[in-house]
């Protein structure tokens, strides 16, 4: 069972009952003072008053206790008698619980409810001009990156590392990326967009070729046979040198050399291949596999999510951050196309309605069984000391209005039957 705590409200409430209680009890003294009185008076021969008087006391009595009866069984057992149909609420809490459940369900949790509701607060243009705010954007934006470092420092990196790099590592696997490869080459060749590689390559092979024409010669003369003269090596080595560098040259020299042809055709072959070919097709999806597999390509693509991470970390850190100021300025953007676009908010209105709708239908058994268990597991005492405080007082008028229009019912019963029987 669960038990209140009481507040100092609660206390204060209390308090209130007890003084309402004793006033209420206190004018069924007096009424009851006032019909002995009388009862008296009239048999003394006070007068023919004394029966009015005795007659509105006496119905005045029955009404406080008719109606101290019925508040008291609300709560408890009136003079701790087991009366049957009392202490209503320790002992139907249960059913009340049920019943207030119920009650919910069917009038506050249906679809119809909830769209008209909906659809009467016009959330479409309330949430526009709200957004529309910049301080609004700036509160939203904020509370947004406050989340998002939240869930970011939650998660745990190796879990993260472990699910991206399984998630990236399956996705290219799945897909072969030949075909694509092969239509990016032949645009790439179409458009002439690799000649700036090929002066580059050139460029540095000529170059490189200057500043280790030495290195050459000697390599050159180091793979001549055993028996052949130094000084013919060397003017071999010499010949390849030069017939190096002026081919480099001339590539580099000239667009239309016969080299750089050849290096079209190569590669809009091997573009077509790459898209038609089977056989080359296969050896590429062997090569990404054997890429994929080995253990650098693995640790690059786990520590990918850190600087990831990382980096939306100190951008939602920073109010100045671009990630923050564009947030900031989509939000405004939103919020003012929602104030003026009649479209946009019937369509935002009708989303609202239908996850609304779909909610309250599809959850309501449980929506309603959290007040239903909620109340069952309420303890019986506390919970009728608890109602007692917050609406005791007003059931205390109840009795004191009992008094009151009991005493005047019986005042006018005795006088209209006084008055008919002469």
């Amino acid at each position: 069972m669960v038990s209140f705590s009481y507040t100092a409200a609660d206390a204060e409430k209390s308090r209130g009952v007890r003084r309402m209680k004793a006033l209420a009890t206190a004018l069924l003294l007096a009424v009851a003072v006032i019909y002995a009185l009388a009862t008296w008076a009239r048999n003394a021969g006070w007068g023919p008053w004394t029966g009015y008087v005795a007659a509105a006391a006496e119905a005045g009595m029955v009404g406080a206790l008719a109606d101290w009866f019925a508040v008291t069984a609300l709560f408890r057992r009136p003079l701790g008698l087991p009366i049957p149909h009392t202490a209503i609420i320790p002992t139907k809490k249960d059913q009340l619980g049920a019943s207030l459940g119920q009650f919910v369900g069917e009038n506050f949790l249906s679809a119809d409810v909830v769209r008209g509701r909906l659809a009467a607060l016009g959330i479409g243009g309330r949430l526009g001009a709200w957004l529309a705010d910049p301080a609004h954007a700036d509160r939203v934006t904020a509370e947004a990156a406050t989340a998002l470092r939240g869930a970011l420092t939650v998660l745990r990196d190796s879990d993260v590392q472990a699910v991206v790099g399984e998630a990236i590592t399956r996705r290219a696997e799945a897909a072969e990326i030949a075909p694509g490869l092969g239509k990016t080459l032949e645009k790439i060749v179409a458009d002439g967009a690799h000649h700036r590689a090929v002066d580059l390559v050139c460029s540095r092979a000529h170059d490189w070729l200057v500043t280790h024409g030495d290195s050459v010669m000697v390599a050159v003369q180091g793979g001549a046979p055993g028996w052949t003269p130094r000084f013919v090596d060397k003017r071999i080595g010499e010949r390849v040198y030069k017939e190096l560098l002026r081919f480099v040259t001339e590539m580099r020299d000239m667009p239309g050399h016969p080299a750089r042809g050849a290096i079209d055709r190569f590669l809009t072959d091997f573009a077509s291949d790459l898209q038609a070919d089977t056989d080359t097709r296969a050896r590429i999806e062997r090569l990404k596999s054997d890429l994929l597999a080995r253990p650098e390509i693995q640790d690059v693509i786990a520590s990918a999510w850190a600087s990831v991470r990382s980096l939306i970390i100190a951008a939602a850190e920073d109010d100045r951050s671009q990630l923050r100021l564009r947030a900031r300025a989509s939000l405004i953007s939103l919020g003012n196309r929602l104030s003026t676009d009649a479209r946009l908010q019937s369509k935002v209105e009708g989303w609202a309605e239908d996850a609304a709708a779909y909610v309250v239908t599809t959850y309501r058994p449980e929506i309603t069984s959290l007040i239903t268990d909620t109340v069952a597991g309420w303890d019986a005492t506390q919970t009728s000391k608890k109602i007692e405080a917050n609406i005791g007082r007003d059931l205390q008028f109840i009795r004191i209005n009992g008094t009151v229009v009991g005493a005047l019912a019986g005042l006018l019963i005795y006088t209209v039957s006084h008055a008919a029987g002469g």
